[in-house]
Formats: structure tokens, sequence, C-alpha cells
């Protein structure tokens, strides 16, 4: 990670601009004479950088109350994440059905949003622990983890779907964000269904979640252009992924596009950690070894038409494979690469701390046709970032920080409401941050650490500040 050192009698050249939204920036500005630099009470002034990734009490698990697969799914989830007793909701819904009408859902939705105000009303996303209804139909079909974070809403699926009219849909607030807390920072809660058919499914699915954690695994990830040409619009996104990682993650872009069928999907390779590819269906999956905490999906119109993908791969063979979670659409979409995962994106925010439920969501940037599946909390690459005082000046380790975005760390003088700014730093992709920076002067009575904006990544927002 690079980053500029600037001493403590450096002055800003101009005011910083663009610190509202969900950061709350405070204003800045230059100071007119080099403040004193003996090392007293600003030594004391420390501050906690924010985590990456949503945790147990962030999550409401729903399950669908008389549904014993459902019941015994969202306990044995709770149990194994720590998931707190409120947060566990029970509603009413046909598990039997692989659909909802529009106003069932709607019901559906009222009732969820009514007990998580009562019971649970921090909460920041949603597991659906069962496996049907998948969708939401009315005048269009929206997938019901999309339904569920962003309302059902025509804007965000076809509104002719019989006549198959392909059209652009409205695009998720949460696509390629900074937001760490959505619910607060965007009003959704984003939705992810736990896709297991039987509950030994559901536990092995949970017990990959789990033990992904942290683990920061060395595992590859494949990305797949295939000889279906209408499928592998994605393969552009694709082929810059190697080296644009330099090695910090082992990335393979196979070019398939004038090759045979039979040389389109993997075989027997272990220690898969991503796995993208357009295909209709994707063989030899049964060869594969998944890490723990994978992610998997392929470019096709209904692989998230469940249980059976209408003739197509249901991304819950994804799972079965030993995928922890993956994506797919319930209506016919066309093959707009927006309504489906960008593995630049989700292959970032994964890398630098989110979950899987914030790694995918932040990847699809027209998600309302789509069902997201898997493990919500799996957290292979958990940031644990550290401010503190060593030798003398302050060192700043984070995972964090969105490539090509400024970051800075300021201080404020006592009386005064400008900002002076210690250091700079700037992301780097697949590069964690191990900064240094000056402490403040003695007279310096309040720090903060800025970068991009939850709900804007190019303005800059206040994301820790001292008390």
């Amino acid at each position: 990670m690079s980053f500029v050192h600037r001493p403590v009698y450096w002055l800003l050249a101009a005011v910083l601009s663009g610190c509202g939204g969900g950061g709350g920036g405070a204003s800045s500005g230059t100071i007119s004479d080099p403040p004193p630099t003996s090392a007293g009470t600003g030594q004391t002034l420390t501050l906690t950088l924010p985590a990456s990734g949503l945790v147990a009490a962030d999550l409401a698990v729903i399950v669908a109350e008389g549904d014993a697969l459902s019941e015994a799914a969202g306990a044995a989830y709770v149990a194994a994440r720590g998931v707190p007793a409120a947060n566990l909701i029970r509603v009413r819904v046909n598990t039997a059905s692989a659909t909802l009408s529009a106003a069932e859902f709607a019901l559906l939705k009222t009732d969820i949003d009514a007990k998580l105000a009562a019971a649970a009303p921090g909460v920041q996303a949603t597991l659906l622990a069962w496996a049907a209804p998948s969708r939401v139909v009315g005048a269009c079909a929206m997938g019901i983890t999309s339904a569920m974070t962003l309302g059902y809403d025509t804007r965000y699926c076809n509104p002719s779907p019989a006549t198959a009219v392909c059209t652009e849909t409205a695009a998720s607030p949460l696509y390629d964000s900074e937001s760490r807390r959505p619910r607060a920072d965007l009003q959704l809660r984003p939705s992810m269904l736990l896709g297991a058919a039987t509950l030994a499914g559901a536990q092995a699915l949970i017990n990959r979640g789990v033990s992904a954690d942290a683990t920061r695994p060395a595992g590859e990830g494949w990305l797949v252009r295939t000889n279906d040409a209408d499928r592998s619009v994605r393969w552009a996104d694709f082929a810059a992924l190697p080296a644009a990682w330099g090695g910090a993650l082992q990335l393979n872009y196979v070019d398939n596009s004038g090759g045979a069928g039979s040389a389109n999907a993997l075989t027997g390779k272990a220690g898969v950690l991503f796995y993208l590819t357009g295909l209709r269906s994707v063989a030899s999956l049964d060869t594969l070894q998944f890490r723990p905490g994978a992610l998997a999906d392929t470019l096709t119109s209904t692989g998230g038409l469940l249980p059976g993908g209408a003739g197509q791969m249901p991304i819950t063979a994804w799972l079965d494979a030993g995928a922890t979670a993956s994506y797919g659409t319930v209506e016919e979409p066309c093959n707009f690469q927006q309504k489906f995962s960008r593995a630049s994106v989700l292959i970032d925010h994964y890398w630098r701390g989110a979950t899987a439920i914030e790694a995918y969501w932040k990847a699809v940037q027209w998600p309302g046709q789509g069902v997201f599946i898997g493990e919500p909390l799996a957290q292979p690459f958990r940031d644990t970032p550290t401010f503190a005082i060593v030798g003398g000046e302050y060192q700043i380790r984070t995972r964090a920080l969105r490539p090509g975005s400024r970051y800075a760390l300021q201080y404020r003088l006592g009386g005064g409401t400008t900002w002076a700014t210690l250091a700079e730093f700037t992301g780097q992709r697949g590069q964690p941050l191990d900064g240094r920076a000056p402490l403040p002067p003695a007279a310096a009575v309040q720090i903060r650490w800025q970068g991009p904006c939850a709900d804007n990544a190019a303005s800059l927002c206040t994301l820790a500040q001292s008390s």
C-alpha cells in the first residue's frame, strides 16, 4: 500500500470537499502558522478504525414457522454463528410453493419488518432459512432476496416477461459501495436465501462458512470464457484480473472462446476459491474441491429459477458441489452484464474483508431479477484493523482500503475548527496498508480518519474520530 508521509508542519493547500453523505465529514481548511511539534498530550490521541464485514448481531435469521426443515436449519445457523435469540424471526410462509404473489409477499415483508422493528431494530441484513419460495411474481418476477432487500418494484424486473422483452432495470444502491452498515447508510437490508433442501445440506453449508472465517486462503480463482459467446460477455472483466492482482491472489483466466465444448469446464481442480463462468450448465463440478468460503456462479438465464432451473443448472448445484455462496436470475434477464456479478468488484470487496452477502450484493449492479443464496457471514479475508502508537508515531494497519481512493489522517487544534493532515494514503489492489504517520502536536485535541463515503465512494467522509 503506497502512502505519502506528511510532517506535522505540512499545511493543507486547499479546502477538502465532498464530506457529506453517510460519514458526516467535518469542515476542513488551512492553518496559518506551523503548529508546535513537541510531543505532549497529542501522544494520547487515538481512535478505532472501522472494521469491515457484518457480524452475527447484524443478521436476522428468518424461519418459516411450522416448517421442520426451516426451523431446524435456522436453529443450526443461530447456534453455529452465535446470532442473538432476538434476531430469530418466525413468519408464516408457504414453503411448498416456489413462488409468492406480489400481494402475498407484501404481507410477508410487512410482518418481517414489524417484527424486526420490535425485536431487533439494529439488524443490517437477513437470512431466509428455507429453499422455497425463491421468487416473487407479479407484473414481473424478482428474486425473493432482491424483493426482500429492495421491495417488490417493477423498476427492478422486466415489465413484460411474457413477451421476453429484456430491459435495463433499476440499480442497487449497494453496488460497489463502501457501506459497512447498509441499513444505517442506505436504508436497506441485503438478504440471502439459505437454499438448502435438506438439514444435512444446510449444516454442511453452515460449517463451510464458519470454517472459512479469517483463513486468508491461498486457493485459486478461475475465470472462464467459454465458447458460449452469449453467456461469456463478462470475459473482458475476467481477462484483466490476473495481472491486476499481481500475485496477491492466484487468479487464472481461461479463454476457450474458440475451443471445443469439452474444454469449457474445469476438471480435477483443488483449492477453488472463485469460479465464474458462462454456460447453460457447468459440467464436472463433482471433480472439483472448493475451499470453505468459495464463491461461484455462471451467467445463464434461469439458474435462480429454483428448484429446477427450468432446464438450466440451478444455482443450488454450486452449493451441492461445495461452494459457499452463489447467485442467479429468476426470469429472462438477457445477457446484460449488470444483472450478474462483476468479478472485479466481487473479488475486491471479499478480499478487503466483506462477508459473502456483502461482497455478492456489492458485485451486482442490477440485482432485481436475481436471487443470492448461501451462507451470508462467511468471511475468509476478515480485516482486523489496528491503530496504535509505536516508536513515537502512529502505525495504521488494515486491508480495507479501496483501490485508487484517498485516505487521510488529520488533527484539529484546541479552539479551532480546521483540520490539518498528518499523512495521506492511497489504496492499492491486493496490498494491505501498513502505514506510518507522525503524532500531532501537543495542542491537538482531536484526530480523525477520512476515506470514501458509504453512499458515494467518490466523496470524502469521516470514517473514525477520536472523542
